[in-house]
């Protein structure tokens, strides 16, 4: 009896996983991006205190964010809408390259591990750079 009553919330949570929107969840993803990156600009614009704990500590949620779900996952074939752009799945191979691109620059910026406002813009650029590529490409112009 014990044994059931643990395993029915695992089935609960896979059933749950598996009605899950893509495009729901590709923008509350996207949504998350964009307020991490938020709390960083200013602090790399010189607007908010440097603090190297804080910044490392929004850094590791940016890179978590970044290799939370994959192109897969959140962009299967169906799922065309909202502001991602038909290229994606015109061009998957393409897209998924420029996701990749994006990770890596996450990580590499965790990796720099800021110490000041400058070797922040320097490990943030690569990202932000990459984020205005894929928008560039592959999401719908407002």
């Amino acid at each position: 009896m014990k044994k059931t009553l643990l395993i029915l919330p695992l089935i609960a949570l896979g059933a749950t996983a598996a009605l899950a929107d893509p495009k729901e969840d590709r923008e509350a993803l996207m949504k998350e991006r964009a307020g991490i990156l938020r709390q960083i600009a200013p602090v790399a614009k010189g607007d908010a205190a440097f603090d190297a704990a804080a910044v490392q500590a929004l850094l590791v949620k940016l890179d978590e964010n970044a290799k939370r779900d994959g192109v897969d996952e959140l962009f299967p074939e169906g799922s065309q809408g909202g502001e991602a752009s038909p290229k994606i799945w015109e061009d998957k191979n393409g897209f998924k390259a420029e996701w990749a691109r994006y990770a890596d620059a996450t990580a590499a910026a965790v990796a720099a591990a800021p110490k000041d406002q400058a070797s922040l813009q320097s490990a943030i650029g690569p990202v932000t750079k990459e984020c205005g590529v894929c928008h560039q490409n592959f999401r719908v112009k407002d």
